[in-house]
């Protein structure tokens, strides 16, 4: 009955940087989390995890600008978004899962990132 929802997408230059975030209807820590993207014309890529016990991994396309973190505090999770290009251009999602399942069983509807000069 969890629902996400993202925020902080925009427009920004490319170089530029942006914090995304995922806000969950209730608490998610027991949840691993991940941010996807869906851009024109191509697949959903996901590009980066953060488990419930905080370990990340991310896709090469982003490894060492982007960055996932979680305030399950204020059920939350983050992605920090730096060195930003024109291909990172994309619909964010984030979406969860519990162990041990092997889907992702909730997502968000995304927010919108455009990089252009």
């Amino acid at each position: 009955q969890v629902q996400l929802v993202e925020s902080g997408g925009g427009s920004v230059q490319p170089g530029g940087s942006l914090r995304l975030s995922c806000t969950a209807s209730g608490d998610i820590r027991a949840y691993n989390m991940a941010w996807s993207r869906q851009a024109p014309g191509k697949q959903r890529e996901q590009i980066a995890h953060i488990t419930s016990s905080e370990s990340t991994t991310y896709a090469a396309s982003v490894k060492g600008r982007f960055t996932v973190s979680r305030d399950n505090a204020v059920n939350t999770v983050y992605l920090q978004m730096s060195n930003l290009k024109p291909e990172d251009t994309a619909v964010y999602l984030c979406a969860g899962r519990i162990w041990p399942s092997a889907s992702w069983d909730i997502w968000g509807q995304g927010t919108q990132v455009t990089v252009s000069p």
